[in-house]
């Protein structure tokens, strides 16, 4: 039987915030937590939620103003920095005054702790270097200078150097901020990756909520109302505690899925007739409620006294898209858009306004 996962980081009432001329501003209160070695953490929330904050006193950045935060088997404030050196990389997310120096060279930077006061690489330090620039994809940009490098570029170097640094915790604010869609999953995948083979914990900030539900193995829900929560995603999603922190009116959270959408209003409905199972059934339903328009299956779903029974939508099984007026074929498409240009003026002529008064919004003067 495997083993439970070994505590590594423990926050006891720990309260986060700023102290500056005897008055303390507290960002986060009485927080109490655990971090474990080979798993990966999510910490999640709204803007000024105080994540970053968290991030930094977890790192050794700043001190708390009460509580203590126990790493291993002592407080984090009795390491001395050439200890913390070894046990916590950390990456922020301004990595922009580094210039003037190779992608190489910064992931280098990393093995500080290791190549004593001149700096000088070994072999397994330059072998540690080549691993981490392929680890993280980079391996093409280790001559460019820092300053010629794109956003996500520079993330991803900061985040090569904190692997390089061979800590066995890594501390990541916004990690994927910078990055596009598949270099997010890609660096959320990767990061897992190294939590599980290579027994790291793994502590990052983010905003991408359903990346982090998808592949975090736990996840911290801070906000300033309710607190941290803290659990597996699948638990988090089940108990409703991701609804309670992050629905809004307007957004909808599928549990099962652990994915948000939008509920659009709609000023307009319109009869949808085929196989409901299939992707250009769900798509062409879709694209109508982004444009304000409901879909229904039957006059017995209609809400409103306007919707017309004899305007239909038919989906072949081909994924053509035929429109019906009064039983004639209006027209026979093969993309969405095309059927969308034709609704909007037959269905849908006074559309803007009604869209308006649903959402209550009325256009500047």
């Amino acid at each position: 039987m495997e083993k439970e996962p070994t505590s590594l980081i423990q926050l006891n009432d720990l309260t986060t915030g700023y102290r500056s001329k005897g008055k303390d501003t507290v960002i986060s209160n009485r927080l109490c937590a655990t971090l474990h070695t080979g798993e990966m953490t999510c910490l999640l929330g709204p803007n000024g939620a105080g994540k970053s904050t968290l991030l930094r006193t977890l790192a050794g950045f700043q001190p708390p103003l009460e509580g203590e935060i126990i790493v291993g088997h002592k407080p984090l404030s009795q390491y001395g920095s050439k200890e913390l050196a070894r046990l916590i990389s950390v990456v922020l997310t301004d990595n922009s005054n580094i210039r003037n120096m190779t992608v190489e060279e910064v992931v280098a930077v990393g093995r500080s702790p290791y190549t004593g006061f001149w700096g000088t690489l070994h072999e397994k330090d330059r072998k540690v270097v080549e691993k981490c620039l392929q680890w993280v994809g980079i391996t093409a940009l280790k001559q460019r200078k820092m300053q010629t490098l794109s956003d996500g570029e520079r993330q991803k170097v900061m985040i090569a150097k904190a692997i390089a640094q061979e800590t066995p915790i890594i501390c990541l604010d916004e990690p994927t901020a910078y990055l596009d869609y598949p270099g997010k999953m890609a660096m959320m995948m990767l990061l897992h990756r190294l939590a599980k083979a290579l027994k790291k914990t793994i502590f990052l900030s983010t905003h991408d909520l359903e990346h982090a539900l998808q592949i975090a193995d736990q996840v911290w829900l801070l906000d300033n109302e309710h607190g941290l929560t803290t659990g597996a995603p699948e638990d988090l999603c089940a108990d409703g505690a991701i609804e309670t922190y992050f629905q809004r009116d307007g957004i909808h959270f599928d549990r099962s899925s652990g994915t948000f959408s939008i509920n659009h209003e709609t000023a307009r409905e319109v009869l949808v007739d085929g196989n409901d199972t299939t992707l250009h059934y769900r798509l062409l339903c879709q694209a109508l409620r982004r444009n304000g328009i409901r879909p229904i299956r039957s006059m017995d779903e209609a809400r409103l006294d306007s919707t017309r029974n004899d305007v239909v939508i038919r989906i072949e099984d081909n994924a053509t898209y035929r429109l019906i007026d009064a039983g004639e074929e209006a027209i026979c498409v093969h993309k969405i858009e095309h059927i969308l240009g034709v609704i909007a003026s037959t269905i849908v002529k006074n559309h803007i306004q009604a869209v308006r008064d649903a959402a209550h919004m009325t256009a500047f003067e």
